[in-house]
């Protein structure tokens, strides 16, 4: 049985591992406090989900907005990066107090884990950080993540915490991700047009529906949008793992979707698994290989990526690093991890099995990325 309607998503039986992120809109007031009335809802839905029997792992933003209230920050602590580490450094000590608070009262224990992008990008961290949930799930805590801000630059940040839900969803092997939103769903067009009509359900995220997003946070106080939460379920989708978004506005709004079945619901693609998931959910690369369309073509048709096809080289990279794959039109078509350096690569590039040895000075590998080390996108 598969996840087909909002509903399915808070059944136990098809969605045992739930993720659920809550903006610093839907969290924090215009006033820069926290809504404590609607947190103690959602809180007492999570402690629901438990009791009938989910797990469910919480993103959850705030301290920014939360931390930049409690040191008069202007434009809610945004406005450098040095104020935003700073509101946050102050800002999720009070948001972890809340969650912990609110949910106590329902005898669940709350848990904290502050990851950057490099955490999840990074093979041996995410793996610490995919242990450590389950560790806590199987404990019976709810982990509470967020992106650590205090400490993230900006070469090192989501920058929103659409993305980061899904990544987490991948590391905690969770089967679906709710991310709650100011509005219902994903609309066909600019939802303040009159004509425009909320798209149900979404099969696959395409061009065409990346062209009906808008970007921004309609609050101004999160750092998210409509394309945010199309890059978080282009990540689960490949990854086998449900999306929805629903609108977080209203009270008990885990509820309200499940029973109105209002909002958008991503079904994954595939299931790619171990490696493979976390590298097509890698958000940084080291360089990448422009190709041309015959080796498109073989790689859409499960093969490796050979130096004969290769057009041009960019970036530094070293063996073992991840690279983007794009055809001759610029579209990114696959990330792998690749087998030479960029010099090496460069050296052979265009060329034949029989004409590298000379060129390299030792026998070549397979491939330059093994269909093994490739995720097509």
């Amino acid at each position: 049985m598969s996840v087909t309607s909002l509903a399915d998503l808070f059944d136990a039986s098809l969605t045992p591992r739930l993720v659920v992120k809550v903006g610093s809109a839907l969290l924090v007031g215009r006033d820069g406090q926290p809504r404590r009335e609607w947190l103690a809802q959602l809180a007492a839905e999570i402690a629901s989900a438990k009791v009938r029997g989910q797990q469910v792992i919480v993103v959850s933003s705030g301290a920014i907005a939360l931390g930049a209230a409690r040191l008069g920050l202007a434009k809610g602590g945004r406005g450098s990066l040095a104020e935003a580490q700073a509101a946050a450094a102050v800002g999720q000590i009070e948001l972890g107090g809340l969650w912990a608070e609110l949910l106590a009262r329902h005898g669940v224990t709350a848990a904290q884990l502050l990851v950057t992008l490099e955490d999840l990008d990074d093979r041996r961290r995410y793996l610490n950080a995919s242990a450590t949930i389950g560790q806590l799930l199987s404990a019976g805590a709810v982990p509470v993540v967020n992106e650590n801000d205090s400490v993230a630059t900006q070469e090192i940040r989501f920058g929103d915490n659409d993305r980061l839900a899904a990544r987490v969803a991948q590391a905690a092997k969770a089967d679906a991700v709710v991310l709650l939103s100011d509005i219902d769903g994903l609309y066909d067009r600019d939802p303040a047009d009159p004509a425009a009509q909320m798209v149900e359900r979404v099969e696959g995220v395409t061009a065409d529906i990346h062209a009906m997003a808008t970007g921004g946070s309609g609050s101004g106080m999160g750092s998210g949008g409509m394309k945010s939460k199309l890059q978080a379920a282009e990540i689960a989708e490949r990854a086998g793992i449900t999306l929805a978004i629903i609108n977080g506005t209203h009270e008990a709004p885990l509820e309200r979707a499940s029973s109105a079945n209002r909002g958008t619901l991503f079904l994954p693609r595939r299931r790619d698994a171990g490696r493979k998931a976390w590298l097509g959910g890698r958000q940084r690369m080291k360089g990448a290989l422009v190709v041309d369309a015959g080796c498109v073509k073989a790689l859409t048709q499960g093969g490796s990526l050979l130096a004969s096809g290769i057009i041009t080289v960019e970036g530094t990279f070293s063996r073992g690093d991840p690279i983007s794959v794009r055809d001759f039109d610029g579209r990114t078509i696959a990330k792998g991890l690749v087998e030479y350096d960029a010099a090496e690569v460069l050296s052979i590039a265009g060329t034949r099995r029989e004409e590298q040895e000379d060129r390299l000075g030792y026998a070549p590998r397979s491939a330059v990325i093994h269909r093994d080390q490739l995720v097509l996108l």
